[in-house]
């Protein structure tokens, strides 16, 4: 029996999965990756890399981040301390949702995971300090092909629920092309 529930987003592909969480007075436990699960619930990708990240405060925003070209990145991603409001942008040129974008807000306490497939940008905002965040990858780190897109990119629209002021951004983020200057290469192959 599977455990965990899948929901679909407004983009094709991006899914906010539910694990079945098992609790008593001891504490908790679940299924945080079972291929047989995942695959069924239409996740192919084969995760070779494990990430995780600290944000030490409120407001850290990080992203837009994708890997070009042939070093593109499936990520399964979830938030085991603290709280994200985590993102999902379609960077595929021609396709019926290019410059759309989907989020859903994770947290230790909800135990949800968001699955981003390649073509797709990602980002996330701290809404919480202390935030601890996992990140499963289905292809390694390329510095070569690491690349950013604004996080504040007008062609994008993401609504951010803290203001501008209150963020957080490295250099790199902050310096950022907007997507209409990017070298990206995602292209839309339908389906």
């Amino acid at each position: 029996m599977a455990q965990i529930t899948v929901e679909k987003t407004a983009l094709p592909g991006v899914l906010v999965l539910a694990p079945k969480v098992f609790g008593d007075a001891r504490g908790w436990f679940f299924e945080s990756w079972a291929d047989r699960d995942y695959r069924a619930a239409g996740i192919e990708a084969v995760f070779v890399q494990d990430n995780q990240s600290f944000s030490k405060e409120k407001g850290t925003l990080r992203g837009i981040h994708f890997q070009n070209g042939a070093s593109a990145q499936a990520k399964l991603v979830r938030c085991t301390r603290g709280a994200v409001l985590d993102v999902a942008v379609d960077l595929r040129r021609g396709s019926p949702t290019y410059r759309q974008w989907a989020g859903v807000e994770l947290s230790a306490e909800n135990f949800r995971q968001f699955f981003i497939p390649r073509g797709f940008g990602h980002a996330f905002l701290a809404l919480t300090d202390d935030v601890e965040f996992c990140y499963k990858a289905d292809n390694y780190y390329d510095f070569e092909a690491d690349r950013s897109v604004r996080w504040d990119d007008p062609a994008i629209g993401v609504e951010w629920p803290l203001p501008e002021e209150a963020l957080i951004l490295s250099d790199k983020d902050r310096g950022a092309p907007l997507l209409c200057d990017s070298d990206c290469s995602f292209v839309y192959e339908g389906g």
